[in-house]
């Protein structure tokens, strides 16, 4: 861990777009279920996966959902079933509407909105199976009215028991339309491209492994992709009155994502610096993924001092977190100073794994500074927008000489000409 003046820090990370192996690896597998559809995906996963399927069974069956549902706590369904209320009542707040604007002269211009036919999920398996990710990623797509909605993931999320019903249920719970036991590179490719058992989509969500990664930016034309993510990130903005255990615990519960994952303390307060060093020794000590917290620390966390706050905020900005906390003795001052973070919690009692899990903002947010020039995912990343322009005979003629010269200046005679035409004919000039 980086433990210093702010002035002396630079975060550094490996590249995201993997290895000439990994991506020569990547494009084969996806050329090869572009071209042999279903054939492909069932010996990608046998090779990968070491599970042997038929195209049959592919699909997971309303039965195997049903089983799911009695295999998870109630209170596990009940604190799944509040979530997503919450995510759902937020993202209501974020729809558009279709828009026209009239004006005197007959010109009509606007903005017709419509929701995309068919968004595909990428659920990964391992440490990575999240149901949290689930209902982050399919209710925007719900909410925006997206129809038909295909999740995708490994055949053994669960271990030897198949994929893990916690992820089903909350699939179930979301609203997604259909489910596949399919993984890695492949599965992505089955979504881009569609295969005899699953149909192409118009956009791919959600996180995975290096190979999924570069599968998604391999089949982006195709179709869309939400983001290259990377590793988690958290920043804690803190001043002397912050509490040092409640700083070290939010930290931690970004470190334990992933050893790539970025965890920094940014204060004035050379004292909470020490207390905070010391309260993560303390706390990573007893936590189950003590090995992944520790890495992450050693590699990739910090506790940077600054002259001040403003400095702080400087530092902030720079660093463009993926989650910022503020906890200072006026959060709510420093608010409108900070450009760049993709979700901001304010003051001691809203810790991440708040946004993380209930509160309702989306949690999949923009990482490696990308909060810069990105935003969390939201509705507006499963709509697509069309301009509406319907222009009368009055407002063409008053607009003519202006679009023709524009197009002359631009060498492009036939759109003068286009436009010119409408009024040559008939004598009309």
């Amino acid at each position: 861990m980086y433990k210093g003046p702010a002035s002396g820090f630079k975060l550094e990370r490996e590249s995201d777009y993997g290895s000439p192996a990994q991506n020569a690896a990547v494009a084969e597998i996806v050329s090869a279920v572009r071209s042999e559809g279903d054939a492909a995906l069932l010996r990608y996963t046998e090779a990968f996966d070491r599970v042997r399927l038929d195209a049959s069974q592919l699909r997971v069956t309303e039965a195997e959902i049903q089983a799911a549902y009695e295999r998870v706590e109630p209170e596990f369904l009940d604190a799944l079933r509040r979530a997503a209320a919450n995510v759902t009542a937020f993202h209501e707040k974020q729809k558009r509407q279709s828009w026209i604007d009239v004006q005197p002269d007959g010109t009509m211009l606007g903005m017709s909105l419509r929701p995309l036919a068919r968004v595909g999920l990428y659920v990964p398996g391992g440490k990575a199976a999240y149901p949290s990710s689930v209902l982050m990623n399919v209710l925007p797509a719900k909410v925006a009215g997206v129809p038909q909605i295909a999740m995708v993931t490994p055949p053994a999320t669960g271990g030897r028991e198949g994929i893990d019903p916690y992820i089903l249920v909350a699939a179930a719970e979301a609203g997604v339309t259909e489910m596949y036991r399919v993984g890695g590179a492949q599965a992505v490719a089955a979504l881009a491209y569609g295969t005899e058992s699953i149909p192409a989509v118009d956009k791919i969500c959600g996180p995975g492994n290096i190979y999924v990664a570069l599968a998604k930016r391999a089949v982006f034309g195709a179709v869309d992709i939400d983001s290259i993510a990377g590793p988690s990130e958290i920043v804690v903005l803190a001043d002397d009155g912050a509490d040092a255990r409640f700083v070290a615990a939010d930290m931690l519960s970004q470190a334990e994502h992933d050893e790539m994952a970025s965890a920094m303390l940014v204060t004035p307060s050379e004292r909470l610096a020490r207390e905070v060093e010391a309260e993560l020794a303390r706390q990573v000590a007893t936590l189950p993924r003590r090995e992944i917290a520790e890495r992450s620390l050693e590699q990739y966390g910090a506790i940077l001092t600054v002259s001040d706050l403003a400095e702080g905020i400087d530092v902030v900005n720079k660093l463009a977190p993926e989650h910022l906390e503020i906890m200072t003795e006026d959060p709510l001052e420093l608010l409108g100073r900070i450009e760049n973070a993709g979700a901001i919690f304010l003051g001691p009692y809203s810790s991440e794994p708040v946004g993380d899990y209930f509160a309702g903002p989306n949690h999949i947010l923009p990482t490696n500074g990308t909060a810069r020039f990105s935003s969390p995912l939201n509705v507006d990343d499963f709509v697509k927008k069309s301009s509406l322009i319907r222009y009368s005979r009055e407002a063409l003629r008053r607009d003519a000489a202006g679009i023709a010269s524009l197009a002359r200046h631009e060498g492009l005679e036939a759109h003068a000409r286009a436009v010119e035409i409408r009024f040559k004919e008939g004598g009309d000039q």
